[in-house]
């Protein structure tokens, strides 16, 4: 989304040199920030658009300044982080980071996660009315119901609400804890293998082929990502 403000937060002066000429380029707006406490300073001073948080910082851990700007802002977060542990993924995706991308990284990729978060927080307002489709899939939040190029998909009821929670939140990678606290309520939260079994009924009535799923693809050791084709 050209003109868009994006916060960098990033000790590291070699990461800043490389994104603010890239995304000046690009047509965002750069507000950069080194520590914990400058970017929460920023974020309540200039509000922006976008968030991209390295988790590494000098003052405070980037898990613990997610945290304390989930309690002001739904702004999305991207973690840019040199730490590829799963159990980090998906610590701060459960904190509320819309996606997570690893360093060293490509800029193409990150450039493509910023324009689908921005497009996704633009539209949460209108989602409930609005059609999600992902290659020949149509859903369609309002109206609750399911067509496979053209072909009505019958779910049950239950499957339709996993499929709505992914749709909803196209793009972003999806924690097993988070689908199925959403779907099937807290106590089911660490029901991983309940959420399989789903997700392959699931597959099996969306996808051309289930065993190379092209809409609801795997996020290894984290999740599940629903892709959406515009």
């Amino acid at each position: 989304m050209s003109g868009a403000s994006v916060l960098v937060v990033d000790d590291e002066p070699q990461i800043q040199r490389v994104l603010r000429p890239s995304l000046t380029a690009s047509g965002y707006e750069v507000i950069e920030a080194a520590t914990g406490r400058e970017a929460l300073a920023a974020i309540s001073a200039k509000a922006p658009d976008l968030i991209i948080l390295d988790l590494g910082l000098p003052d405070m851990d980037g898990k613990e300044v997610l945290r304390k700007l989930r309690l002001i802002t739904r702004t999305p977060v991207i973690v840019l982080s040199a730490r590829d542990r799963e159990s980090e993924k998906i610590a701060a995706l459960d904190l509320g980071a819309d996606d997570y991308v690893e360093k060293p990284f490509a800029m193409g990729e990150l450039l493509a996660r910023m324009r689908t978060a921005l497009r996704h927080s633009q539209d949460t307002a209108t989602a409930e009315s609005e059609c999600v489709v992902a290659n020949g899939l149509v859903v369609n939040l309002y109206k609750r119901s399911v067509a496979k190029n053209g072909a009505p998909v019958k779910l049950t009821p239950k499957e339709f609400e996993l499929l709505a929670f992914l749709a909803r939140h196209a793009g972003r990678p999806l924690t097993h804890r988070e689908i199925l606290k959403a779907v099937w309520g807290p106590a089911h939260q660490d029901d991983s293998q309940y959420l399989r079994v789903f997700i392959g009924q699931l597959r099996a009535k969306i996808e051309e082929n289930p065993a190379t799923p092209t809409i609801i693809v795997t996020e290894p050791g984290v999740g599940y990502r629903f892709i959406e084709f515009e």
